[in-house]
């Protein structure tokens, strides 16, 4: 499951464009399977960026997640069309959300998730006993 579905990009960007986006073959329906290879790979930079201070994938998603998804899925959409310069305004959206990524990733800003418990401080523990020594301190006194 991705942190964002085709409902919440519907909702980011017109039918008409995401069809446009998606649509190769000129059948004029979205292609799901490259909005699915989208959103796969907005999840692969998000995990990348939350790995390592969260366990990843997020249950449930959080909603400021699933926005910074919506930008990267429509930029990695945008990205498959204009492969010289893409319109300012999705680009401003992939760097914001990239941006506040980072921001996550250094813990400037937190997200509403239970964080996993850092490990408890070890101990040494042996399994030895003191009827177990074959030299006794005496013994060994005159080393």
């Amino acid at each position: 499951m991705g942190y964002c579905g085709s409902d919440d990009i519907a909702a980011s960007i017109s039918l008409a464009n995401t069809i446009q986006l998606t649509d190769d073959d000129g059948i004029k329906v979205i292609n799901s399977a490259r909005l699915n290879a989208a959103i796969a790979a907005a999840d692969e930079i998000i995990n990348g960026y939350l790995r390592g201070r969260n366990t990843v994938p997020l249950n449930p998603v959080p909603g400021l997640i699933r926005g910074i998804s919506v930008d990267i899925t429509t930029f990695k959409l945008y990205e498959r069309r204009f492969t010289t310069e893409l319109p300012q305004s999705i680009q401003q959206r992939y760097d914001n959300a990239v941006k506040l990524l980072r921001e996550i990733q250094s813990g400037a800003v937190v997200l509403d998730i239970a964080v996993p418990a850092s490990p408890a401080s070890g101990c040494f523990t042996g399994n030895k006993t003191a009827s177990d020594r074959e030299f006794s301190k005496d013994v060994l006194k005159g080393f």
